[in-house]
C-alpha cells in the first residue's frame, strides 16, 4: 500500500469545565496582593473541574467536537491518542475508555505521557500513522491538574488548569499540509523540576505517606523558566530549518501557554513579532499539553485558518522534554 503524502487538520475540538476560577480566589488564600498572578503569569482566570467531572469526560467532549467538526463517523477513527499526565487511574490507561464512550469501534488507543509537550508528540506520531495507513486518527490532550495543585506552593497553585483539546488527522494528497518539520527533545539532567514525589513504582503510595507527597511540585521555578526558554527557541530554530521556512513566513506562533514572560522572550528570540502570536493563557491558564490544541481550537473559532498558513507549535515541559512542530494548514 503506498503512503498519503501527507496529513491535515480536518477538524478542531476543545473543551473546558464550566467552573471559572479568578486570581482573586487563588491571591486570598496565598496571601498575595491583588494582580500579583497577572503580573507575573499572563493569567487572569483559569477552569477547574467540577467534583466527580473525569478527564474521560471532558477528553471525550473535545474530542466528540472535533469529529463532528471533521464531518467524520465514529467509525472512520482508526487510532486514539490522549497525551495526558492526569489519567483517570493509574491502570488501566484512559485512552481505551475514552474510544469506548465516543464509539470508536475500530480504533486502537493508547496513552501517551509527554507533559506540557505531549500534544506535540502525539501530533508527530499520527503524521506518520496517517501517512503510512491512509485512516484519520484522534489526538487529545486533556488534564485536569487542579487535583494535582498543592494550594500551599505559590510556584505551580497559580498556573495550572483544566482543559481538553483535540483534533483530527486525515490523509492529504498536497505536499503543502501537515507536518513541514519537527523537532523533538529531552533533557533528563533536569528530571526533577517539575515533579509529583509519590504514586510510581519507585514511591508508592502508603498509608502513612503525607498528602502532599502525591501533589505536584515546582523545585526551581527560575531554572524552569530558563530551560523552557532555552528547549522552546532551539526547538523551534530546528524544526522552521527542516521545514526550510524562516520566521518571517510564519503565520500564526502557537506556543505552549505556561507563562505570558516564557513565549514572549521565544517570540523575541525567533524574530517573530507578537501580533503573531496566539495567546489563550489569560482566561485558560496552564493546562499542560492541552494548551496547545486548545489554542489552535480557540484560534480557528476566532479567525478561521486559511490553506496555506504555516503553524509554528512548540512547547517544554517536566522531564525536561519539548519540541517544535512547522505545520502547513
Amino acid at each position: 500500500m503506498s503512503q498519503a503524502v501527507s496529513s491535515r487538520i480536518a477538524g478542531f475540538g476543545h473543551y473546558v469545565p464550566f467552573r471559572r476560577v479568578e486570581n482573586a480566589v487563588i491571591e486570598d488564600r496565598l496571601g498575595l496582593e491583588a494582580g500579583w498572578i497577572e503580573r507575573r503569569t499572563g493569567i487572569r482566570a483559569r477552569h477547574w473541574a467540577e467534583d466527580g467531572e473525569l478527564l474521560t469526560d471532558i477528553a471525550a467532549k473535545a474530542g466528540q467536537s472535533a469529529i463532528d467538526r471533521a464531518s467524520l463517523q465514529p467509525a472512520d477513527i482508526a487510532l486514539t491518542l490522549l497525551a495526558t499526565s492526569t489519567p483517570d487511574h493509574l491502570l488501566p490507561p484512559s485512552a481505551p475508555l475514552l474510544a469506548h464512550r465516543l464509539n470508536l469501534i475500530n480504533s486502537g488507543a493508547v496513552d501517551l505521557a509527554g507533559a506540557c509537550s505531549g500534544f506535540l508528540y502525539a501530533l508527530t506520531l499520527a503524521d506518520g500513522f496517517v501517512r503510512t495507513h491512509k485512516r484519520p486518527v484522534l489526538v487529545i490532550a486533556a488534564n485536569i491538574l487542579s487535583r494535582r495543585i498543592n494550594p500551599a506552593e505559590r510556584a505551580s497553585a497559580v498556573l495550572f488548569a483544566d482543559a481538553a483539546g483535540a483534533v483530527v488527522l486525515v490523509p492529504s494528497n498536497d505536499i503543502g499540509k501537515g507536518l513541514l518539520g519537527m523537532d523533538l527533545a529531552s533533557d533528563g539532567s533536569h528530571y526533577d523540576l517539575i515533579s509529583i514525589p509519590a504514586g510510581g513504582s519507585k514511591r508508592p503510595f502508603s498509608p502513612h505517606m503525607a498528602h502532599d507527597e502525591s501533589l505536584m511540585t515546582m523545585h526551581n521555578g527560575k531554572e524552569m523558566f530558563a530551560q523552557a526558554v532555552q528547549m522552546m527557541t532551539g526547538c523551534a530554530e530546528r524544526a522552521m530549518a527542516n521545514a526550510e521556512l524562516y520566521p518571517a513566513d510564519i503565520d500564526r506562533f502557537v506556543p505552549h501557554q505556561a507563562n505570558t514572560r516564557i513565549f514572549d522572550v521565544v517570540s523575541e528570540k525567533l524574530g517573530i513579532e507578537s501580533c503573531r502570536t496566539v495567546r489563550t493563557i489569560t482566561e485558560y491558564g496552564n493546562s499542560s499539553a492541552a494548551t496547545i490544541p486548545l489554542s489552535l481550537s480557540i484560534a480557528n473559532g476566532d479567525r478561521p485558518f486559511i490553506s496555506g498558513e504555516k503553524l509554528l507549535l512548540t512547547a517544554a515541559g517536566a522531564g525536561l522534554t519539548g519540541g517544535a512542530v512547522v505545520w502547513g494548514v
